[in-house]
């Protein structure tokens, strides 16, 4: 399977400011992204409510957090992000649309001989069964577009009441490895083994999104989850995972801001409020930003290392998340291994242009 091909090795993280055609398509048509991801969907949507779904940015030096919801909110000390939130409201097929009218608006073949059409990254998630459908409507989606698609399996939203992240746990992971290889020998079977014309690609890429890995295990589970996915009928295919993005969002975290409180007396005093609210009625979401960047670090360098072990793995791309927010961040996300590197709560406190800033400064 061709690597998927990022120029420059810069890109969206699936987040919420990625979430509509607008938002979208200003990502694709920047000259400072290699790629975009959507969303994550599921096939049927996510019931979102803004009164429990929520995010904010904050201090990670005093706490202070902007208002829930507020795009491009906060001050510049505001690194630090949580959030409450589940998946896209908008299913798979309306995102599927959206490439579409993306893929409308590229400069005709005549005039673009040879042009490299930046990848689209559909991030989805669900059952193992949703997640192959989903599977088949990308590749349906993937003959009629001329960019590029891959599919990147979210396995790793901690903010999903009684659904933990299944990439936490080896054997569930491997239950979404070995029904993707099993559509994608049905596939061959199906259409052949030639190219796609538009793409070069035999099949659509697959990548899954894990979550921050704090302990020995947990890495080692992933990689069993790999090989036993490489060694699984039919055995002369390879492992499915083209790529892993790490990381998403650490999740139990929780955020409290001070407020002024008259007591009987009349006397003013601090007490400490949850900042955002969440369907568990706790306000406890997924940290990201600045203060999730070392052990995104230390969760990209390790699984890189542990790849390089095997070689049946040693293919798999790495693209970089958390707390990447400037060229200083995207260089050590590189240096750890990241064959390109992804931002999230940066493109919500700054907007697209954050991209043109880290790229100014790598010229």
């Amino acid at each position: 399977m061709a690597p998927l091909t990022f120029t420059p090795p810069l890109l969206n993280s699936a987040n919420p400011w990625c979430t509509t055609l607008e938002q979208l398509q200003e990502l694709y048509d920047s000259p400072h992204t290699g790629a975009i991801t959507t969303r994550t969907s599921l096939l049927g949507g996510f019931p979102h409510d803004p009164e429990h779904h929520q995010f904010a940015f904050f201090s990670p030096t005093s706490h202070a957090a902007s208002p829930p919801n507020l795009d491009q909110g906060g001050s510049p000390d505001d690194t630090g992000s949580l959030n409450t939130l589940g998946y896209s409201p908008i299913n798979l097929e309306g995102y599927l649309g959206f490439v579409e009218t993306i893929s409308q608006g590229l400069p005709s073949k005549s005039a673009t001989a040879g042009e490299h059409f930046k990848p689209i990254i559909v991030s989805v998630t669900g059952s193992a069964e949703d997640v192959v459908a989903c599977y088949k409507l990308i590749t349906s989606c993937q003959r009629e577009v001329r960019m590029v698609l891959a599919m990147e399996i979210n396995l790793s939203c901690p903010n999903i009441p009684s659904k933990p992240p299944p990439a936490y746990d080896s054997s569930s992971l491997f239950t979404y490895l070995k029904a993707l290889k099993a559509e994608i020998q049905r596939q061959i079977e199906v259409d052949g083994t030639s190219a796609h014309p538009h793409t070069g690609h035999m099949h659509v890429p697959i990548g899954i999104k894990t979550p921050p890995y704090t302990y020995q295990d947990q890495y080692n589970g992933l990689i069993d989850a790999l090989k036993s996915s490489a060694l699984a009928e039919p055995e002369h295919l390879p492992c499915p995972v083209t790529f892993i993005t790490s990381c998403n969002t650490l999740g139990s975290s929780l955020l409290l801001t001070p407020q002024l409180e008259k007591s009987s007396d009349g006397r003013s005093h601090e007490v400490y409020h949850r900042a955002l609210e969440s369907t568990t009625g706790t306000g406890i979401g997924g940290l990201a930003g600045a203060p999730l960047h070392p052990l995104a670090l230390g969760n990209v360098y390790t699984i890189k290392g542990l790849l390089f072990q095997h070689k049946e793995l040693e293919h798999i791309q790495i693209i970089g998340v958390g707390g990447v927010a400037d060229v200083a961040g995207y260089k050590r996300m590189r240096a750890v291994g990241a064959a390109a590197v992804g931002v999230g709560t940066a493109l919500g406190r700054k907007g697209v242009k954050i991209f043109e800033d880290i790229g100014k400064g790598l010229q």
